[in-house]
């Protein structure tokens, strides 16, 4: 089927089936906003994997233009049959060890977000969640174990549009935050926590025994997976730390301490130069801050929804 991407068969309108035979022909060919990937493969647990965790996404069997090609295969030998694995390929490389056969969703997730952060020196990556509303980017720089995926994933749960869970994609030159629109990745006790907090939510498989324990993945919307070209201003900036048994605590930041996390969390930040540099001390002078510490999801979520009107108010009177 042809035609522009509203007209297309979503992921989940497809059979298991087709996705399958797609894959191991010309591949799916799959718009996150950052990059165009093509992802082919022909390990038969992918086609399923797919159709949960990019279930909003057109399916896209036709030759398209492609920034990333990524290629999921069993290896040949042996292993093709005894304790069967997956490799990941891309122009000819093999960054990672193989990966259980039954597993290759895991094993895109990384690949992809490792070619992205590689290949995308034009553009600011933070290790950021990033949200959207009214215009303006809430991004939550953070590192490992903090909660950042947690959060990003209530607060897209709860009606803000989903940018990423991984990267914070800013255009130094336009001023602006674009989409890597790829599923939220949901680690151990997360998995559980956000179960609780919308029983609704698509979470796809868990997968035991990778190497950050056990991982699930929470599909985007729909609305967001529409808006996947449409870039936002920086509205505000949230450094967050799950806490266990801590009360809410929500602390303004000053500028100094937010230039160094948002340079902290940048993965090309040295390879940008002047300008990144320039892009972090224009989201340091743009962006109200702060800290955000919390065990209680629901709390933390009043607490940044009852703010979020003092950051839209801020950049009407700034833009007047």
């Amino acid at each position: 089927m042809t035609g522009s991407a509203g007209s297309l068969r979503t992921l989940s309108q497809v059979p298991e089936g087709e996705v399958r035979c797609a894959l191991a022909a010309q591949g799916l060919w799959f718009d996150v906003g950052v990059a165009t990937l093509r992802v082919r493969s022909d390990a038969a647990a992918l086609a399923p994997q797919l159709r949960w965790v990019y279930a909003n996404f057109p399916f896209r069997p036709e030759v398209h233009w492609a920034d990333l090609h990524i290629e999921l295969m069993r290896p040949r030998g042996p292993r093709r049959w005894l304790r069967p694995q997956v490799l990941l390929r891309s122009d000819g490389l093999q960054p990672f060890a193989p990966f259980a056969a039954d597993t290759p969703l895991p094993l895109l997730e990384w690949g992809a977000n490792w070619l992205i952060g590689r290949r995308t020196n034009d553009l600011l990556l933070l290790h950021a969640g990033v949200v959207e509303r009214d215009g303006l980017a809430l991004v939550m720089p953070a590192t490992p174990g903090s909660g950042k995926s947690t959060l990003t994933a209530a607060l897209s749960l709860r009606g803000w549009r989903l940018l990423s869970d991984e990267f914070g994609v800013f255009d130094p030159h336009r001023g602006e935050f674009g989409a890597a629109l790829k599923p939220v990745a949901l680690k151990n006790e997360s998995i559980a926590v956000i179960r609780r907090f919308e029983p609704s939510a698509p979470i796809g498989p868990s997968f035991p025994k990778t190497r950050k324990g056990v991982v699930a993945h929470l599909a985007a919307t729909a609305g967001a997976v529409a808006s996947v070209g449409q870039r936002c201003l920086p509205g505000a900036v949230i450094l967050p730390k799950w806490q266990a048994g801590q009360p809410t605590l929500w602390e303004p930041l000053d500028e100094q301490d937010l230039f160094s996390a948002l340079a902290f969390n940048a993965f090309n930040y040295p390879v940008t130069g002047a300008a990144g540099f320039r892009a972090v001390l224009g989201m340091v002078r743009r962006c109200p801050a702060w800290q955000l510490v919390y065990s209680d999801l629901d709390d933390a979520l009043a607490t940044i929804e009852k703010a979020w009107p003092q950051v839209v108010e801020r950049h009407r009177a700034a833009s007047a």
